[in-house]
Formats: structure tokens, sequence, C-alpha cells
């Protein structure tokens, strides 16, 4: 059986902040199973982009969005329940500990969030991913970023990926979970 491949993206910002994804991703948007949008899409036309990306798309409201998406999603892949949510919910941004917090009370092994503009992997007492903005849009603290996205691979109890950031060219930097503190007997329906 193949790895099972997540595209997890957000803070597209389009058309406000920025015009486009950038060109150079395009190429590694394909072939993915499932797409994750963490929020800040402000416009349809990304949720309809991601469509086409993928069967399975799973997004989430941020801040500047007047779509109408939830706050948060779970789904589950393989073994591991994963949940979303854009992350303004947490002050200052990007708090670990209350995205830990986040996780525990949603009861995920990896939580997805965004809304920092900068990407952030982190292996605590939870999995924390942020694919940063991808369009490298400025973000609340008035900075503009490096675009970047993350591409998550789950093949039984495997779980890694890899983080893009385009910095005048494409860079890829691996990332691969050796333990995960895992929840005992969750449930979730295969559709949340």
């Amino acid at each position: 059986m193949a790895a099972m491949r997540i595209l997890i993206f957000g803070d597209t910002h389009i058309p406000e902040r920025a015009k486009e994804i950038p060109e150079e991703f395009k190429k590694y948007l394909e072939g993915s199973d499932i797409v994750v949008i963490t929020g800040d899409l402000t416009s349809e036309r990304i949720l309809r982009f991601a469509e086409r990306l993928a069967e399975k798309v799973i997004a989430v409201r941020g801040n500047m969005d007047h779509l109408p998406l939830p706050h948060s999603a779970k789904f589950r892949v393989e073994g591991y329940l994963i949940g979303v949510v854009h992350g303004h919910q947490v002050y200052p941004r990007g708090n670990r500990e209350q995205l830990e917090d986040i996780a525990v009370e949603m009861d995920v092994d990896v939580l997805i969030s965004g809304h920092t503009h900068l990407p952030d992997i982190y292996f605590g007492k939870k999995i924390l991913l942020n694919p940063g903005s991808m369009t490298g849009v400025w973000g609340g603290g008035a900075f503009s970023t490096k675009p970047s996205f993350i591409i998550l691979e789950v093949e039984g109890e495997k779980i890694g990926g890899t983080l893009y950031r385009l910095d005048k060219e494409v860079v890829g930097e691996k990332f691969l979970v050796k333990e995960i503190n895992r929840l005992a007997d969750k449930k979730v329906a295969d559709d949340d």
C-alpha cells in the first residue's frame, strides 16, 4: 500500500494580499490524496483550486475568511487522528503550549494550524504542524515571509513529510516522526 499523501497549506490571502500561488510550487501540488487548508483562503477561488488537486478537501475558517467553513475539523488517516484549526484562537500567535492544549481538547494525535504565516514543525506531547503562508504574504506581525507548504505522508505507523519553502528556488526539508504519544480508543467518523 502506498503512503497517503496530504497537501497542507494556508494563509494565501488571495486576492487581497497576493495574486497567485507561486508558479514554482505548482509541480509539487499534484498527486495528493487529501488537501488540508488552514484558513485565510479569503476567496472561494482557492477552495476550487484545492478541489482540483484532490478528491477530499478539508478547509477551516480563518479570521479573515467569510466563507461558510467550519472553525475546526477532524479526520483519520491510517491510525492517526488529525485535527485542523486556523490558530487565531491562540495568543501569542503560534504558542505551542496552547496549541498542544487544543490538540488534547480535540483528542487528536496531530494538530495542523496556520495564522502565524511562519512554518513550524514541532514534536512534543502532540505533533504540531504549521505550513506557513503559501504565498508568503505579510501577517499580523506586519512582515512578509518566504512562501511555504507541507506535504505530509502517512503509511501504517510511519508519519513524516517535507516542508517546502520558496527562497529563489524551491527547497524541501524532510521530517520524520519517530514516536507519538497515542491516545487510547479514539473514534471519529470517516467523513468528519
